[in-house]
């Protein structure tokens, strides 16, 4: 069972920038898919970012790209969000996600259901 848990969320200023962590308890010898998601009061969960643990190709959501940053830390496994120019529409829960261990990435970034292992979520408030 793996387990995440994220860090960093907070309140911020329109065109701020905050900095998104998620710990996890993945195993070393297996490769995931993972993925940052975010979900808005009244909206449906939606994916911002993903990419694979072993490295390849990032996936991003047209709305945030050449803002947000994926990354990880290959030794723990620690997962990060870069969030750069936050708008007020970027206001939402932010989760961490990973897919259970596979051999290769989805090829995209994927939706909600083909993720299995979920963080608790962290608070992302922008103000304009």
């Amino acid at each position: 069972q793996v387990q995440l848990m994220e860090s960093g969320g907070g309140s911020v200023q329109a065109g701020g920038s905050l900095r998104l962590f998620c710990d996890t308890s993945m195993y070393s010898y297996a490769t995931y898919q993972t993925g940052w998601f975010r979900q808005a009061p009244g909206k449906e969960r939606e994916g911002v970012a993903a990419r694979f643990t072993a490295g390849g190709s990032t996936y991003y959501a047209d709305s945030v790209k050449g803002r947000f940053t994926i990354s990880q830390d290959t030794v723990k496994v620690t997962l990060y969000l870069q969030m750069d120019n936050l708008r007020p529409e970027d206001t939402a829960v932010y989760f961490c996600a990973a897919t259970r261990p596979r051999v290769r990435d989805l090829g995209t970034l994927g939706n909600a259901s083909q993720y299995e292992y979920w963080g608790q979520g962290t608070q992302v408030t922008v103000s304009s």
